[in-house]
């Protein structure tokens, strides 16, 4: 480097004593130009610092909402496993019962299928009883009509020899 150092220290730059600008105006113009560059350093530093509090804040706003959307989901959870566990179980009951009206719905299908081949049977059996007492009435019936005629000529017999 020239015999003019530079020094970076926290942002500012210095210039040593053997600098060659030892004459008044270059003087003034680095003692001006070192008061502008502090200057400018300050307002970065204000800036950076006023960006890094709305960052905070913003972080802190952010983690807020977060912290409120956990509270909002774990209700909606806590809302919502009740009524999965009722659900389930009803479910499971329904699934239950369906399993026991399978076979019930079987055996009332073949006891219903049974019933009505007995009530056919039944009925079939109450013709033919009906057509054997209508047959039975005829019979006695003319039964009755040849013991009266019978009767009729014992009498006349019975009659003739008196």
């Amino acid at each position: 480097m020239t015999p003019q150092r530079q020094m970076k220290d926290s942002g500012i730059i210095t210039y040593s004593e053997s600098s060659p600008m030892k004459d008044e105006h270059g003087d003034e113009m680095s003692h001006s130009s070192l008061a502008a560059f502090r200057v400018k350093e300050e307002e970065i530093e204000r800036k950076k610092m006023e960006i890094r509090e709305k960052v905070h804040a913003h972080l802190g706003r952010v983690e807020e909402a977060s912290k409120r959307l956990a509270e909002i989901h774990d209700e909606l959870e806590a809302l919502t496993d009740p009524m999965r566990k009722e659900v389930a179980m009803v479910r499971k009951r329904i699934d239950t019962v369906n399993r026991e009206l399978r076979p019930l719905g079987l055996s009332c299908q073949k006891k219903e299928k049974e019933y009505k081949e007995a009530l056919e049977a039944f009925n079939e059996k109450n013709r033919e009883k009906t057509q054997f007492v209508a047959k039975l009435m005829e019979l006695v019936s003319e039964s009755e009509k040849l013991r009266m005629k019978k009767l009729e000529e014992l009498s006349k017999n019975i009659e003739a020899l008196n």
